[in-house]
């Protein structure tokens, strides 16, 4: 007896794992506020005047783009569980506990690094949330996804910072 095949519902069962509730309203609740984020970057990438323009205006692509893996990853991950991603701006803007404002071309250009850094360490804060949430129901999968990203953005913060002059021992 060949034991290499197994039957459409042994598969069905490896390929598609179950996530606890919390873990699935955790990711949906990333998806929400990545979505919101990558808006609010969108906005200083166009509105961002002044000194460092040439360098801060590219480098917002890169973080813009940054945060559209995770958005991905995540999304996916997501379904993966057997959850429903949101994937509207009402869902986004329904569900995101980050707020947008109007654009604003009066901001100055600390101005504009400042909102990136806030919404950069809200992520981490909900990343960290994250951890803590998939270690306590044991999904490695998914803890790995959030620590990736933590990590990455906790450099980011710290560069903006010294960037701001705002850096530890600075």
């Amino acid at each position: 007896m060949n034991t290499f095949y197994q039957s459409s519902a042994e598969i069905a069962s490896f390929a598609k794992p179950q996530a606890e509730p919390e873990t699935k309203a955790l990711l949906n609740q990333v998806v929400a506020d990545l979505s919101v984020a990558h808006s609010i970057l969108h906005q200083v990438h166009w509105y961002m005047r002044g000194r460092g323009f040439l360098v801060w205006h590219p480098k917002m692509d890169e973080y813009m783009e940054e945060l559209d893996g995770y958005l991905d990853e995540i999304s996916e991950r997501l379904i993966t569980l057997g959850g429903a991603p949101f994937s509207t701006l009402k869902e986004f803007s329904d569900n995101s506990q980050l707020e947008e404002v109007p654009g604003d071309y009066s901001l100055s250009m600390e101005e504009q690094l400042g909102r990136v850094v806030a919404v950069f360490r809200y992520l981490v804060s909900l990343f960290q949330k994250g951890l803590d949430v998939t270690d306590e129901e044991g999904d490695d999968l998914t803890n790995d996804i959030f620590h990736e990203a933590k990590a990455s953005l906790e450099k980011h913060i710290w560069m903006l910072q010294a960037e701001l002059g705002q850096a530890p021992g600075l």
